[in-house]
This record gives structure tokens, sequence and C-alpha cells, in this order.
């Protein structure tokens, strides 16, 4: 098991303490026990998108399994190419090809496994 920061408990003090007039918009991601990444992600873009417009770049944002199987997964349902998956959710052309050689790979081994 990973220790992972309480999510819910930074942004619900965040959220009470810069953006008290917001607490009903946020309320369906603070009733949840735990956040995702990519809910974290897409509850921090909501919360700070109109105040740090230049912070697009992907640097320091991490996903974990999960996040990148539902990534990859929207792709496939919406026919989209990894440029326009991209674009949806702000990520490297480059990141999405390498998460997709890496399930590609583990995908093999389990196969290889199973023989």
């Amino acid at each position: 098991m990973t220790i992972r920061p309480n999510y819910n408990k930074i942004y619900i003090d965040l959220i009470l303490i810069k953006f008290p007039e917001r607490v009903d918009e946020f309320l369906p991601f603070l009733k949840e026990k735990t956040l995702s990444n990519l809910e974290v992600l897409t509850l921090n873009n909501r919360l700070f998108d109109s105040l740090s417009s230049d912070f697009s770049n992907g640097k320091h944002r991490a996903y974990d399994k999960n996040s990148i199987l539902y990534i990859l997964d929207y792709q496939k349902k919406n026919k989209l190419n990894n440029t326009q998956l991209a674009n949806h959710f702000k990520l490297s052309r480059n990141s999405i090809t390498k998460w997709k050689k890496i399930i590609r790979r583990e995908c093999l081994n389990v196969k290889a496994e199973k023989v």
C-alpha cells in the first residue's frame, strides 16, 4: 500500500478558506472517501483554472495506473488519436505513447505467464 496525502482534507480546508462561496459546487468531490489522481487533477483545474492559465504544462502531474487506464479507455471509446487525446487531457503525446507501450508490454507478460 502506498502512502498518499489526504487530498479530501487538503481540498476541504482550501475551499473553506479561499473559496467559501463555491462549497456547493465541489460538494460531490468532497463527499468521496478517497480521490483518485484524475479526480484531484480535475478538482484542481476547476478550482484554479481562472487563476493560473500559465500553468498548463504537465511537469508535476502524476498519474496512477487506474487514471492511465481511464484515459486510454476514453481514447478508445471516443476514437481519438494521440494528439486529440493529449489536447483533451492537456498531456504530452509522448506520455500517451509511453503509457501504451507499458500497458502493451504488461499484457504480453501476462499472456506469456499463462502459457
